[in-house]
């Protein structure tokens, strides 16, 4: 069995058991288990568990990746947006459903648990993070262009503010075990982004 594939193996199978319970909670037996594999091959592919952690969300982080650059910049769908981060907020909140109300998001799920332990894991997870802000900005680059939104609007500011909202909506839908609070930052999240338009004299030409 090839190196890449034994070690995608064993992430994949640690993601799953992250979803469930917590980082420190999940041993490495249990892991190894998971994949079928002896502990040797673990230290084959990670230093420590901590190293691993590092790969772990940097396997994560690059896969959500992919598919939020899908889901927001495919040239297949919608034409519009800000329709489209519309339909991703949909799907974040079928996925809540169908985690039967766990968090969507493993870098949410894990951060509060592993930024203060690990500064290395922090660091990851801030990467990750400024990767995805910067998808979210490109979208409303996207949208000024298209006339979806004025001008003046600061891509960057909204892209931050767009997922500091959202984040703390699924924080507190998690708790709660409700989807109420996500579907509640939607209803804001629309409503703002209807504010953002341009007035109607301001598509007018001169």
């Amino acid at each position: 069995m090839s190196l890449p594939h034994t070690k995608e193996r064993i992430l994949d199978a640690a993601e799953g058991l992250m979803w469930k319970r917590s980082f420190h909670s999940v041993g490495l037996n249990e892991i190894l288990t998971e994949v079928g594999v002896p502990k040797g091959s673990f230290y084959h592919y990670f230093e420590s568990k901590e190293h691993f952690g590092v790969e772990m969300l940097r396997h994560y982080i690059q896969k959500a990746t992919v598919e939020k650059t899908q889901a927001l910049h495919t040239q297949v769908g919608n034409a519009d947006p800000i329709q489209r981060l519309l339909e991703m907020l949909e799907g974040s909140i079928a996925a809540f459903e169908e985690k039967e109300e766990k968090c969507p998001c493993l870098v949410l799920k894990l951060a509060s648990e592993v930024t203060d332990l690990s500064e290395p894991m922090r660091e990851e997870l801030a990467k990750g993070m400024a990767t995805w802000l910067g998808i979210l900005s490109a979208v409303f680059d996207e949208a000024i262009v298209k006339d979806r939104v004025a001008k003046g609007t600061d891509p960057d500011f909204e892209a931050r503010i767009f997922r500091d909202l959202w984040a703390g909506a699924i924080q507190r839908a998690t708790i709660l075990k409700s989807k109420e609070p996500m579907e509640t930052a939607f209803t804001f999240i629309r409503k703002h982004f209807a504010s953002l338009e341009p007035s109607s004299s301001a598509r007018q030409p001169a």
